[in-house]
């Protein structure tokens, strides 16, 4: 696909997904997200890349030394921080980045929309690679298990993950599976619940939610 089509593929989606007004909502949800959880995960020194960085609302909440997000959809660059590196590319290899040089890399609802777990597997084993020996990947992943049929909610959702088959997948890159939370976060930020920060404090606060609402599993995994 040319850029022209892939820009306009993206602007399609995304502009329709979220309105301004979302977004907002979203960010907030993200600060909470990413300050009371987390960042405890992550050293204040840490180079923390981000595949599939989206809004860049991780990065832009995130305490770190450096913090690169890569991105298929060009409009990202214009929501990230005057402290992120924006790269804009297509391209999985990530031959742009230095081998061993992340001290940590976060995936956040990506791998589903990738084209096969052949290609999820692949993408992994780059992520072996980018990473320090003892660096650690941050998986966020909707949970085919846990949704069912409303796994396909998204139109550009298209390989099938369960936490069974990430955990297989990360075993095969070669990481040692540090923590595995089957229920973390609810499916989506797009529910009708109301997602003030208070009450996303008190859902970190209250585990037994996690268990009632949680639809997306939460993986971390060493080199």
């Amino acid at each position: 696909m040319k850029f022209e089509q892939q820009m306009n593929y993206y602007q399609q989606i995304y502009q329709h997904r979220w309105d301004d007004a979302e977004l907002a909502r979203v960010r907030k949800v993200w600060e909470v997200l990413t300050r009371r959880f987390f960042q405890r995960f992550i050293s204040k020194d840490a180079r923390v890349l981000d595949i599939g960085c989206g809004f860049c609302h991780f990065l832009n909440y995130l305490v770190a030394k450096e913090k690169v997000g890569v991105d298929a959809n060009p409009l990202a660059k214009s929501y990230a921080a005057s402290d992120v590196t924006f790269i804009h590319s297509y391209d999985l290899s990530l031959s742009m980045l230095t081998q061993e040089y992340f001290d940590c890399v976060f995936l956040s609802n990506f791998l589903e929309h990738l084209e096969s777990t052949k290609q999820a597997i692949e993408l992994l084993n780059r992520v072996r690679e980018l990473l320090r020996l003892g660096g650690r990947v941050i998986i966020l992943q909707p949970n085919f298990r846990l949704l069912g049929p409303a796994y396909f909610d998204f139109v550009d959702h298209k390989t099938i993950l369960t936490d069974k088959s990430l955990e297989e997948m990360l075993n095969i890159a070669g990481f040692k599976i540090e923590r595995k939370i089957l229920r973390f976060l609810p499916y989506t930020t797009k529910s009708k619940l109301p997602q003030s920060p208070f009450l996303v404090r008190l859902y970190l606060q209250l585990r037994p939610l996690w268990f009632i609402m949680g639809k997306q599993s939460l993986f971390l995994a060493v080199k």
